[in-house]
């Protein structure tokens, strides 16, 4: 039966875990991913199921070619499955349009103004995150006419599972050296324990979007989430991707 998980959001969505659908193996069973080797039909079964328990035809539930970086496409009419454009978020004043984004540790994020007029959705990895997709996708509703903008950050990979090198906490202080607060001492000399969810939420609520985290670390849950770092950690080849959607 297929899962998802929802905040307080005056819109409908949905956090979908990875149960529920057709592909098998790796990446069983709701894989709604178009990148690996699960057979394109799963995948559009997969998302089919989505779509319709939001109410959507399935058409009309769209996703773009995530790369890590703070693009944010206004969407005023859906595009063919599977040819979104580069990007990392969307936003809509369309109804019946649902924006979908995959993550498999990275943060999903969904915005909604509570005048019900503007939704938006974005991907948010360190990179994104740290270059400004969030504050990006945020502005790009305001300037559609939001008003007061909430948002929540779904499952994701959580600090105690998140550690990182000097690399990346580098990068993150080199923006703002008062984030050091996002980084705790890690086990292994060299490492830290990156809280990539509090990261995300702290800069949404610095420009007054109001922010709710889920609880549920990606990595530490493999009956209900896919997760690229428990691949990396056991050298498994292939992955899955959950999908976030929001919808007017």
């Amino acid at each position: 039966m297929i899962e998802f998980l929802t905040a307080d959001l005056p819109a409908r969505h949905g956090f979908f875990t990875r149960k529920g659908g057709v592909s098998t193996g790796p990446y069983a069973s709701l894989n709604c991913g178009f990148s690996g080797a699960d057979p394109r039909e799963n995948i559009l079964q997969n998302r089919a199921i989505v779509a319709k328990t939001l109410g959507l035809d399935p058409a009309d539930l769209l996703g773009l070619k995530q790369v890590h970086g703070i693009s944010v496409i206004t969407v005023t009419a859906a595009w063919p499955i599977g040819q979104g454009p580069d990007g990392d978020a969307m936003v809509t004043t369309i109804h019946g349009i649902g924006l979908g984004v995959i993550a498999a540790d990275c943060a999903p994020v969904l915005f909604a103004d509570q005048n019900r007029i503007v939704i938006g959705a974005a991907h948010a990895g360190w990179r994104g995150a740290l270059a400004g997709v969030l504050e990006a996708t945020a502005a790009a509703m305001r300037a559609l006419g939001a008003g007061p903008i909430s948002a929540a950050i779904g499952p994701c990979i959580h600090q105690d599972s998140y550690q990182v090198r000097a690399d990346l906490r580098d990068a993150v202080l080199a923006h703002d050296p008062a984030d050091s607060v996002f980084f705790a001492d890690s086990a292994d000399a060299g490492h830290w324990q990156f809280d990539l969810p509090g990261y995300c939420a702290a800069r949404l609520q610095k420009i007054g979007v109001a922010t709710a985290i889920l609880p549920h670390d990606t990595c530490a849950d493999e009956e209900n989430f896919f997760s690229h770092r428990r691949r990396t950690l056991r050298g498994e080849a292939a992955i899955g991707h959950h999908i976030a959607v929001i919808r007017l």
